[in-house]
């Protein structure tokens, strides 16, 4: 099945020069990160589909944030294909998709400060992903979580998959 339904907000970032590539593979990600507490027990999850086929990854950590496990995602995500694919990745993460699409330029600029001057918080998780997104072309779509979206409600079972060694009872 499509792995997109519902509404989406679209906007474009990464490697984006304009130019089309000839033969680059086309891939659809979805990608959620979970936390239990947060910070505390953290999950993330990604599902990928390209012209090799569909598959799922996910892994966790013991104390985390949600944020960073959004952003942990996305990184292995865009790691999980092969350099110069087309992707279409779609995040519940607002932080994420507006953090790679309209911040990111800004902080840069300013040396990785926000626009208050202090450090962007989980910076070295910011330059992997920047770093990752140089490797292809990115359309990045922001779902609502929890809405009944196929493909985010796969990649969060997988996220909570990925938490669950670390979560005890």
């Amino acid at each position: 099945p499509p792995l997109f339904f519902g509404h989406t907000s679209v906007s474009p970032q990464c490697n984006t020069t304009g130019r089309v590539r000839i033969n680059a593979m086309k891939y659809g990600i979805v990608t959620v990160g979970a936390c239990s507490g947060n910070p505390g027990p953290g999950g993330w999850g990604v599902f990928i589909n390209g012209p090799d086929g569909a598959r799922d990854l996910c892994g966790g950590a013991p104390s985390t944030t949600d944020n960073q496990r959004e952003l942990i995602a996305a990184i292995e995500a865009l790691g999980g294909v092969p350099g110069g694919a087309e992707i279409r990745l779609v995040t519940d993460s607002v932080y994420v998709k507006d953090g790679i699409t309209s911040w990111i330029n800004n902080w840069k600029l300013r040396g990785w400060k926000t626009a208050a001057g202090k450090p962007v918080k989980n910076i070295e998780l910011w330059k992997a992903l920047d770093a990752a997104c140089s490797r292809h072309t990115v359309e990045w779509v922001w779902v609502k979580g929890h809405a009944g979206n196929v493909g985010n409600e796969h990649a969060d079972a997988l996220a909570r998959r990925g938490m669950e060694p670390f979560c005890t009872n």
